[in-house]
C-alpha cells in the first residue's frame, strides 16, 4: 500500500495570523484554508487565485517571490484554467500552500505582496477547471434508501448498492459556477396511467441535491487503474455542488439506462477548490458498516483510507424564496448533514471510477450523490423532506413549498471545524431559479 500525506504541519497552526487582516478569524478563507480559483480582476483576464478573507491573491504575481516548486506551481496557476496546476499533483499542490503560508503570515513580505492581492467584491469567478468529464455517484446511502423507499416500498436498495459504487455519466458542458441562474427544464413525464401519452412541459418537481464535488488532480494513463492505497494521491481537493433534479422528468426516464434529461439542464459548484491538504486536521475514519454489510471488495479496501478516508464536513442547505428577499427576510434553513453521510469513501470512488481502466484527467468532477444524514434535519433533498411531494414545508413566512418555484434560490454552504484548529469554508454555491 502506498501512504498518503494527510499529517498536519505548521499551515495547520490555528494561532498563525496573517498580515491581511481580514483572514483573521474568517468564517471560510483564514490563512490555514487558502484554497484555489480563477478570477479576474477589474483590469485583467482570469486567472489563478487563492482566497484570503475578503481578498484574492494573484497567483501569477507572487511566483518570483516564491522558491522551486511552489514558484512553478503558481505560474502554472496564472492560466485561465487550474488544469495544468492540479495534473503537477499533490506534492506541487503542497509546495505552494506552503510557500504562499509563508509569505501572507511574514509582515516583512506585506510590501511585496500586497500588490498582487485583490478585493474579492470587486473580482468576477470562473468555474475553476475545463471540466473534461462529469460522473455523479449514488454514495449518500440514507438518501439511496428514501429514494428507493419511494419507487420500491419493499425493496429499497437494489443488490448491488453495497458492493458497487453506482454513478452515471453527467453532462460537463452544463456545469456552471454559483450564481448562475437556473432555467426550468422541460421534458416529458410519467403519463396519468399506463398506456396512456405521456404529457410534455417545464418540470413541476424541481429539486435540488446537497451534494460535494471531488476533483481529480493528476490522472492516469488509458488501462492503468489506480489502486486504492494510491487513489487519493489523484484527488486534488473539494467543492460543493448542486446537481439539480426534475423529479416527474427523472421518474418517466431513468428506467431502463438511468438520469438524461432530469439531470443533464444544470450543476451548480461553488467557486473555490480546497485542497486536500487543507483538509488533513478534519480527516476521519470511514462510518463502520452496519452488522452484515459486505465488507468491499478488495480492489475497494485499503485499510489506511477506512482509518482516514473520510472527511469531517457539515454541509447546510437554505431557501430564499422571491417573497422573502424581497421583504428583506433571512434565508430559511431546510437541513443539514455531514459529508460522512458517503458509504464509499473518496478513494474508493476513484478506485473504482477507473479499475476498469478508464483514463481520468485533471479538472474530472466526481460527484458524491446527495447526502442524507440519516437523522430528521438531516435530508439532502426535497423528494425526501416532503416524502415525494405528499406533505408540504411551511416557511417561516407562512409560504409552503413541496418542490422548487420560480424565484426560490437555493444557498448550500459546508464548513469543517475541529477544536484544536481553526474553521475553514468552502464558500457557497447558490442559484435562483427561472422560468
Amino acid at each position: 500500500m502506498t501512504e498518503t500525506t494527510i499529517e498536519t504541519d505548521f499551515t495547520h497552526d490555528p494561532d498563525a495570523k496573517s498580515w491581511v487582516e481580514s483572514a483573521n478569524g474568517h468564517p471560510a478563507f483564514p490563512v490555514q484554508n487558502l484554497p484555489l480559483g480563477i478570477f479576474s480582476p477589474k483590469d485583467g483576464g482570469a486567472r489563478g487565485g487563492i482566497a484570503i478573507g475578503d481578498m484574492i491573491l494573484d497567483l501569477a504575481d507572487i511566483a518570483g517571490l516564491l522558491e522551486l516548486e511552489a514558484a512553478t506551481a503558481a505560474r502554472l496557476a496564472g492560466q485561465s484554467t487550474l488544469n495544468d496546476l492540479l495534473d503537477r499533483g499533490a506534492d506541487s499542490l503542497r509546495a505552494l500552500r506552503q510557500g504562499v503560508f509563508k509569505l501572507l503570515t511574514d509582515d516583512d513580505k506585506k510590501t511585496a505582496v500586497e500588490p498582487a492581492l485583490h478585493k474579492a467584491k470587486d473580482c468576477k469567478l470562473h468555474v475553476p477547471v475545463t471540466v473534461g468529464d462529469y460522473t455523479d455517484f449514488y454514495s449518500g446511502i440514507h438518501h439511496a434508501e428514501n429514494i428507493g423507499a419511494l419507487f420500491r416500498p419493499d425493496n429499497p436498495l437494489l443488490p448491488n448498492y453495497k458492493y458497487v459504487p453506482i454513478g452515471y455519466h453527467g453532462r460537463s458542458s452544463s456545469i456552471r459556477l454559483s450564481g448562475v441562474d437556473v432555467k426550468r427544464p422541460s421534458g416529458q413525464k410519467k403519463p396519468p396511467e399506463d398506456g396512456a401519452q405521456p404529457p410534455f412541459g417545464p418540470s413541476a418537481r424541481l429539486d435540488y441535491e446537497l451534494e460535494m464535488a471531488i476533483w481529480v488532480g493528476k490522472g492516469n494513463a488509458l488501462g492503468h487503474p489506480i489502486p486504492i492505497g494510491e487513489a487519493e494521491e489523484h484527488i486534488a481537493g473539494i467543492s460543493i455542488l448542486n446537481d439539480w433534479s426534475a423529479r416527474d422528468i427523472q421518474a418517466w426516464e431513468y428506467q431502463p439506462l438511468g438520469p438524461f434529461l432530469a439531470k443533464n439542464f444544470h450543476s451548480s459548484i461553488s467557486p473555490w477548490i480546497v485542497t486536500i491538504d487543507a483538509l488533513a486536521p478534519f480527516r476521519t475514519a470511514q462510518p463502520a458498516r452496519p452488522e452484515g454489510d459486505p465488507k468491499p471488495l478488495d480492489y475497494l479496501f485499503d485499510e489506511r483510507d477506512q482509518a482516514t478516508g473520510a472527511f469531517g464536513i457539515t454541509m447546510e442547505v437554505f431557501i430564499a424564496t422571491e417573497k422573502m428577499r424581497q421583504d428583506g427576510d433571512e434565508p430559511h434553513r431546510l437541513s443539514t448533514g455531514p459529508m460522512t453521510a458517503m458509504y464509499w469513501t473518496a478513494a474508493q470512488l476513484v478506485a473504482h471510477h477507473s479499475v476498469g481502466g478508464c483514463n481520468l484527467r485533471s479538472g474530472d468532477l466526481l460527484g458524491t450523490g446527495t447526502l442524507t444524514s440519516g437523522d430528521e434535519g438531516g435530508e439532502g433533498s426535497l423528494i425526501e423532506l416532503t416524502e415525494g411531494g405528499k406533505k408540504s414545508i411551511t416557511l417561516p413566512n407562512g409560504e409552503t413549498r413541496t418542490f422548487l418555484e420560480d424565484g426560490d434560490e437555493v444557498i448550500i454552504t459546508a464548513f469543517a471545524e475541529k477544536d484544536g484548529f481553526a474553521r475553514i469554508g468552502l464558500g457557497e454555491c447558490r442559484a435562483v431559479i427561472t422560468g
